[in-house]
């Protein structure tokens, strides 16, 4: 799809609303806002956007063009692949960084497709030094220094083994230094600190250039982590930057699923995998059209809630690979019947209600969301569909 600088042209929607289980409504609104929130944090850094993983399962085709007219005009995604079917969705003069770097033999799609990878290793520097000597030109480049999370990175002996060697940098454009802060969802963690101090004390050991630290959380620390360039991913996306202080990002997403079934179970009577749920009165239980498939972990049914409005409603047994089962006696029958939807994501129970209540955080239920429901953008007020 070719860019456009009138507003995002929408791909395909998933699967249509009358035949799908569930309607997932992704707010491009929202993520605006989102956007603007951070950036206004980071007054005097560029705002850079994660739209990795599909934009952390929300449809990157749809959500960098949203980011792109809200002003962003740099991008970060994992893999390789990602990049290059990013590329056609936004302008030409946007940048996109590669997180992983490209594997060796991939340098080339990068140049092709106007890349610019995160070198991670000595080895990713030499492959990319290789590939600008044989082009016969400059190649631009970020170099990522291990501060500390022992993850991705160059260390100090790194540094030096690449100034010894003859070539050195030689060939390389770096357009950015950047590190990543492990324990930036805890501001009071003393981990950061350290490798903040750590960044810039490697830093004195390369050529001028921008800096950039900060993700989502790193974001909230304050400026003095801040450096030339932060790169917010799940804040944009509604998920909590920390659970110190209430959750100031919009929530994004809102999922409902359709009831399929109810029926009466009375004490006789079990539901689900097990017959874990065997109740002591009659209940009226309803079977939606989620499970585990569509991103909602098996043992998450010990806490889970469907809502309906602001009733909560919970869930019951064990959570089915298509399927799970909804306590719905207390709410009313018109309202409940085959066909009706209930919340399972939305304003009463964003995804770090859904995080907690699964032991797991918001980033992992995103992502997890199946592809199996019909997806509806809202912006500027309208669905798009």
């Amino acid at each position: 799809m070719p860019h456009s600088t009138s507003a995002p042209r929408l791909s395909d929607a998933g699967w249509p609303r009358a035949r799908a289980g569930a309607t997932l409504t992704i707010d491009l609104d929202a993520i605006r806002a989102n956007y603007r929130t951070v950036r206004g944090l980071a007054a005097g850094a560029e705002c850079a956007a994660v739209v990795k993983a599909d934009a952390y399962g929300l449809g990157a085709a749809r959500v960098a063009p949203a980011l792109e007219q809200a002003g962003a005009r740099t991008f970060f995604v994992a893999h390789v692949d990602e990049g290059i079917a990013l590329r056609p969705h936004i302008a030409p003069t946007s940048r996109i960084f590669v997180l992983h770097g490209p594997l060796a033999g991939a340098e080339a799609d990068c140049v092709r497709h106007d890349l610019i990878p995160v070198l991670n290793s000595v080895e990713q520097i030499r492959d990319w030094r290789t590939l600008a000597h044989g082009l016969g030109r400059t190649l631009p480049a970020a170099v990522q220094l291990d501060t500390g999370m022992s993850r991705f990175g160059l260390s100090e002996q790194d540094l030096a083994s690449i100034d010894a060697e003859p070539d050195g940098w030689r060939g390389i454009d770096r357009r950015l230094v950047m590190s990543h802060l492990a324990c930036a969802d805890d501001p009071s963690d003393p981990a950061s600190a350290r490798q903040r101090d750590r960044l810039l004390a490697m830093r004195a050991c390369l050529p001028a250039a921008p800096l950039s630290l900060s993700a989502s959380s790193g974001i909230f620390l304050g400026r003095d982590f801040h450096f030339d360039l932060v790169r917010p991913g799940a804040a944009l996306y509604g998920v909590a930057p920390n659970d110190s202080a209430p959750n100031p990002m919009r929530p994004v997403v809102r999922l409902q699923a359709r009831i399929l079934q109810t029926r009466t179970v009375g004490p006789r009577d079990g539901v689900g995998y097990g017959l874990t749920y065997r109740p002591t009165s009659a209940r009226r239980i309803a079977t939606i059209a989620a499970g585990y498939a569509d991103g909602f972990l098996r043992h998450a049914a010990r806490d889970g809630r469907a809502w309906l409005g602001t009733q909560p409603l919970p869930i019951v047994g064990r959570i089915s690979m298509d399927s799970m089962a909804v306590d719905i006696t207390d709410a009313p029958e018109p309202l409940t019947a085959p066909g009706a939807m209930l919340d399972l994501l939305g304003p009463q129970h964003g995804v770090d209600d859904v995080a907690r209540g699964a032991g797991t955080i918001g980033y992992e239920i995103l992502t997890s969301l199946g592809h199996r429901y019909h997806r509806a953008y809202v912006a500027d007020g309208a669905a798009l569909t």
